[in-house]
């Protein structure tokens, strides 16, 4: 498959490299493709892709929206609406607002009727957004390593089979997923990001992730 980053940030490269590493073609779009790290990121994959955000999502029969939240919706501008119609979204984004954290709890632009994949779906309202890697760090992406366990990514989103889609991504990448069903589930899962955070925060502990335990 085709797949087009949104964003040269850490998650951005971490999950190109992954999309790379299971066979895809990645495209990873920047908007500035002489940054220190995305220079180095082409020199250590060879067979990937630079582009800017409109070039990233033309190339890509999926596209990964991996940028801040606060700027989201300016990158979905740059990289042009209608090119990512009736496409597969995996969106990774959090609505974390530019303030500090309060006793370790950071805070979100959105309320809990409001989040920003809800946002992203009436801004997009052809595409196929599905919410995905949003709640844990981007060292435990892809590969999880915890002891044996397989740790659970929380999904959503308004269509069955792009949800398949990316479910059989996550089994690729090492995860296993529990859909949470509509958009509307994203007012839930965004908020794990800070339940993730706080240990990290408090503890300077950053190396976990969720699980949902099943009877």
């Amino acid at each position: 498959m085709k797949v087009g980053i949104i964003g040269s940030g850490i998650v951005g490269r971490v999950l190109a490299n992954a999309f790379l590493n299971e066979g895809h073609a990645v495209m990873l779009g920047t908007r500035n493709i002489n940054k220190e790290e995305v220079v180095k990121w082409k020199k250590e994959n060879e067979t990937g892709l630079l582009g800017s955000f409109q070039e990233t999502v033309q190339f890509g029969e999926m596209t990964v929206l991996a940028v801040s939240g606060l700027v989201v919706e300016d990158a979905i501008s740059l990289a042009g609406k209608e090119h990512l119609s009736n496409k597969i979204i995996i969106d990774t984004t959090n609505p974390i607002a530019a303030v500090p954290p309060e006793n370790g709890v950071i805070k979100f632009f959105t309320t809990l009727e409001d989040s920003l994949m809800e946002r992203i779906q009436k801004i997009l309202p052809d595409a196929k957004v599905v919410k995905a890697f949003n709640s844990v760090g981007n060292a435990f992406m892809y590969k999880p390593n915890f002891k044996g366990i397989i740790p659970t990514m929380f999904i959503c989103g308004n269509d069955d089979e792009a949800k398949r889609t990316v479910t059989g991504i996550l089994t690729s990448f090492g995860w296993e997923t529990e859909d949470m069903g509509m958009v509307e589930a994203a007012r839930a899962i965004e908020p794990l990001c800070i339940l993730w955070c706080i240990p990290g925060f408090i503890r300077n502990q950053w190396t976990h992730a969720f699980k949902l335990l099943k009877k």
